[in-house]
Order: structure tokens, then sequence, then C-alpha cells
């Protein structure tokens, strides 16, 4: 098997929440068979960081999964959900394997990302169940621990929200695997455009064999 079918219909069906800020999570985005494939084929991601696909020699299941991720479906519902004009937003997709002490401090994302869609594909696991790694919606920049939803990055979760002011998000420490595909629509400004540039640098530097 190659093709991963997501499951739009519970994108379209899920409401969009609130607070802290606009956002809409849905569990099993990818389905559970679907799940066990990717996870059994993601690319040994080794170091921390953020890999552009093509910088990756990525498995049929997960090319697969890249390519229909970038398509023009995900990109409609999430215009229509939100009320946002993406039509000649470009797409940045990068792959994480790997999270290291330092990752997951409270931030907002790039205000050259318009929006920030994350899809998590790892099993169940006793670090979620003890809450670190589990990304967290902030109430404010200041602490972790004030936060109105967690999102558990497993059991191919999907969470997606236009990025604000008041946008901050982080998680609890946790060093180990945990593959998150992220996927941006980016703004045409000249921040943004220099972020994909930027991008694409790295996807020709990280062919070098880091991952395989």
């Amino acid at each position: 098997m190659s093709h991963i079918a997501l499951q739009y219909d519970a994108l379209e069906n899920t409401p969009v929440a609130e607070k802290p800020f606009r956002h809409v999570v849905v569990p099993h985005f990818v389905k559970e068979e679907d799940l066990r494939v990717l996870i059994a084929s993601m690319p040994d991601l080794r170091s921390g960081g953020s890999y552009p696909p093509e910088g990756l020699h990525l498995s049929a299941p997960v090319a697969s999964l890249v390519e229909e991720l970038q398509g023009p479906r995900l990109k409609s519902i999430i215009a229509e959900k939100f009320g946002l004009d993406l039509h000649d937003a470009p797409s940045m997709l990068t792959l994480r394997g790997r999270t290291r002490e330092k990752d997951g401090r409270i931030h907002r994302d790039s205000d050259a990302k318009l929006v920030t869609i994350l899809l998590y594909l790892n099993p169940e696991s006793a670090a979620w169940s003890a809450q670190e790694g589990c990304l967290r919606l902030l109430n404010g920049p200041d602490d972790i621990e004030d936060y109105e939803v967690e999102v558990k990055p497993a059991h191919g979760t999907l969470l997606i929200f236009p990025n604000g002011p008041d946008t901050w998000h982080g998680h609890r420490q946790y060093v180990g695997p945990r593959y998150t595909i992220q996927l941006n629509y980016m703004a045409t400004n000249a921040k943004a455009r220099y972020e994909l540039r930027r991008h694409r640098f790295s996807a020709l530097l990280k062919r070098l064999p880091l991952a395989s």
C-alpha cells in the first residue's frame, strides 16, 4: 500500500474552537491502519530540527502523504473553515523526527506563516500520558501550565490554527522520537519569500547523509 487516505470528512465536520485562539483538532485524521504503515516507514531522523521532504529519501507511503497534504483539497477546506483567502498562499512543509531539550519552548509562529498545520505520526506512549511532549495551546506567553487545550502527538491527530498575535503554544520538555509533519500556508511578503528561499536551501543541504 502506498496511497494514504485522509479523513477529510472528519475535518469538515469538526467545528472551529475559539479558545484560547481559533483552532481545529481532528483525532485519527490518518486512520490507524494507515498510521501503522507510516510509522514503520518514516525516515530515520537521528537529529533534531526540521527536514524539508526534498532533502530526505521517503518511502512510498510517506511520499504519498506528503503529496496529499500539499494538494488543493486540504487547502480548500481550511480556507473555507477559517474564512481565509489562501488561493495564492505558497505551501511550506517539513518533517521532524526527534525532539530536543530546547524544543517546545513557548512561542508564536512567524508572521510569515498564515496558517500552521501539524500532523502527528506517533504511537501511544507513556511520555504522552505523562503530558510530556503534548502540545499546549496557551492563554498567554508566560506559563506552560496555563493552557486551554492539550494535544497528544499520537494517533494521526491533526491540529490547525491561523497564526496571530495571541497564538502562543509549546510543550513540556521531552527528549526522544516524536514524528510531526508541519505544513504552513505562507504570506507573499518579503519575509515569507525569505523563509521559502531558506527552506529550499535547507533541502539542498539536508540531501547530505544526516538522514536516510
